[in-house]
């Protein structure tokens, strides 16, 4: 048979399966789709397919499902990423530009993501560590104590109370305040402390030691793990298909779900996977409680490289088109709403 008749089956198979839920005999094929050959032509196809491992019977008597493999040929095949009618993409717009704060803007970008799959959603926090300096402001509060207020690029603020052991010179504060942000605005967290060490000969002898305690803060605020996060929702979808696309128990599926540290890994490489979305199915993510569910990412935020990621999960039973047009639309307009 033709590759490109193969293709057109096994998409069919992938397209029918999806929306029924139910096995896909040759008849159905035939009368569904435009395949322009004969239901005994399609058996054959179909035979063809099955021996190459893309789809399976499930049972004797029994239409074709799609197997791991036949998934990652349909994803593997699509011609691109479509895109969201006007209305979701105007929903999606008004929704997160309605956000007050960087944690509603993450509430409601995982609740989006959940409405418009109908699956899981996962959202990481931006990385402090990936993130870029807006601005810096130092406070006095007191003789001895300077509050340090970490500005980044994706609106995330970071506070830090530095305890000096002299008094501090407010007019070196307000010299500080300013070369710090000459120095540093524009620049990735995680080059700070090597782009504000030369600043201590600046302010030489006075303000040495303040600008080495603002600068320690900064690299330590930087350095911890803590800020690493993900957020869910919509796990409530899972438990409507539990019987028909997980056969045993979604129990282990969210188990990984809770999992933050495995969560963020997974994210992590599926980033480096791909610089636009990215797709793992069933044993490609490579954790035995996620085997039975596929994974659909998106990098967002920054100026040409993302600072986190975002996603659905579902079952290997995906609507991916819809799934992926869906990732991708909310990692645009999220990127697009913390840059201004």
């Amino acid at each position: 048979m033709s590759e490109d008749r193969r293709l057109d089956v096994l998409r069919a198979i992938v397209e029918d399966y999806v929306a029924t839920r139910e096995p896909v005999g040759s008849r159905a094929l035939a009368e569904r789709h435009a395949l322009g050959v004969s239901p005994a032509t399609i058996r054959n196809d179909m035979a063809a397919l099955e021996e190459a491992g893309l789809i399976v019977q499930p049972h004797t008597s029994a239409g074709r499902v799609p197997t791991e493999l036949g998934y990652r040929e349909f994803v593997d095949r699509l011609s691109g990423v479509r895109a969201l009618s006007a209305a979701e993409k105007r929903a999606i717009g008004t929704l997160l530009e309605e956000a007050v704060d960087l944690d509603d803007v993450m509430d409601r970008a995982v609740r989006l993501i959940a409405q418009l799959t109908h699956q899981v959603a996962v959202v990481q926090y931006p990385s402090l560590r990936r993130s870029a300096l807006r601005h810096v402001e130092l406070v006095p509060v007191g003789a001895r104590h300077l509050l340090v207020v970490i500005i980044t690029t994706t609106g995330r603020v970071e506070q830090r109370t530095i305890e000096l052991t002299a008094d501090l010179d407010e007019s070196v504060v307000a010299r500080l305040r300013l070369r710090l942000n000459v120095v540093a605005a524009g620049l990735r967290l995680a080059d700070l402390d090597t782009a504000l060490d030369a600043l201590a000969e600046e302010f030489e002898p006075d303000g040495a030691d303040l600008v080495r305690a603002v600068v320690a803060v900064v690299a330590e605020t930087v350095a911890q793990e803590r800020e690493e996060r993900v957020i869910v929702a919509g796990a409530s979808h899972l438990a409507r298909s539990a019987g028909a696309d997980f056969p045993h128990t979604i129990g282990p599926v969210l188990e990984a779900l809770e999992e933050q540290v495995v969560l963020l890994r997974l994210l992590s490489e599926m980033a480096e996977d791909s610089a636009g979305v990215a797709v793992r199915i069933g044993r490609e993510t490579q954790l035995e409680g996620l085997a039975e569910t596929s994974i659909v990412t998106s990098g967002y935020g920054g100026d040409g490289s993302s600072v986190a990621v975002l996603g659905s999960v579902g079952p290997l039973r995906m609507d991916y088109p819809q799934t992926m047009a869906a990732v991708r639309a909310v990692a645009r307009y999220l990127t697009r709403i913390l840059a201004g």
